[in-house]
């Protein structure tokens, strides 16, 4: 194992600065339409149990649909393409429902003519309250490392690095960017986002092969989202990997 570089995020053990995660699924297809995006479909249908609570009053209208409950799932639908995001807080993958609500609703939707899949996986590393600038220095100087071109301008440069990796069954595209994280005694931390993106193209064949093929992709999300991990904290940070490590939810 390569030890870590100067540049990794150090701890505050007084600040809530563990790192950060988020699961999302991402449905792309021809026939989803936010108006059928509701509580009462998904709770009627059976996507959603119907003892979940919600967290606010959910919007749905013909540009955007909306509905957020109380346990961090959230569903987000724009024309062609319904999203589900939900944060771990600390749990094990298995613990998740997001992957669950995703594959039922594809169950109760089979004719959205569906075209591509993408899982979609995020990764907040907080720095110390003595590293204002760590997420910066971390990518200027440890990612980006040295060169004349980060000497322009009257402020420091602001950098983020876009990346895509061929995988056996996937393409993974990552950015790493900047980030704030605001604590509730109004101080902000800097933080590196890693957001990844790996994604399943459906073939062009008849409705019950995309349906498996869409089935069988969602089911891989817990091997991306190790996979994912892997990528940022040994070839990245260069820390071991801890799935048992503790996380809270995501901004």
């Amino acid at each position: 194992m390569n030890k870590p570089t100067s540049n990794t995020p150090t701890k505050n053990p007084n600040l809530p600065t563990e790192d950060m995660e988020e699961i999302g699924f991402s449905l792309v297809g021809n026939n989803l339409n936010p108006m059928m995006l509701s509580y009462e479909f998904l709770t009627s249908s059976g996507i959603v149990p119907r003892s979940w609570e919600l967290a606010k009053e959910p919007v749905t209208s013909q540009r955007m649909s909306q509905i957020y409950f109380q346990n961090g799932v959230s569903i987000v639908a724009q024309p062609g393409v319904v999203n589900f995001v939900e944060g771990v807080n600390g749990r094990n993958l298995e613990e998740l429902h997001c992957a669950n609500i995703a594959l039922e609703y594809v169950t109760k939707l089979p004719h959205a003519e569906y075209q591509r899949l993408n899982t979609n996986p995020k990764i907040i590393v907080p720095f110390g309250d003595n590293e204002p600038d760590g997420a910066r220095k971390f990518i200027t100087g440890v990612l980006l490392n040295t060169g004349s071109w980060k000497e322009f301008g009257k402020a420091p440069v602001q950098a983020s690095l876009n990346l895509s990796y061929q995988l056996e069954q996937s393409i993974l595209n990552l950015s790493i960017n900047e980030a704030k994280i605001q604590l509730p005694n109004k101080m902000s931390l800097s933080a590196l986002l890693f957001a990844g993106s790996f994604n399943y193209n459906l073939p062009e064949e008849d409705d019950n092969t995309k349906l498996d093929k869409l089935t069988a992709y969602i089911k891989l999300w817990q091997e991306d989202m190790k996979t994912f991990r892997q990528v940022v904290k040994q070839k990245f940070l260069q820390t071991p990997v801890n799935s048992q490590q503790s996380l809270f939810s995501s901004l």
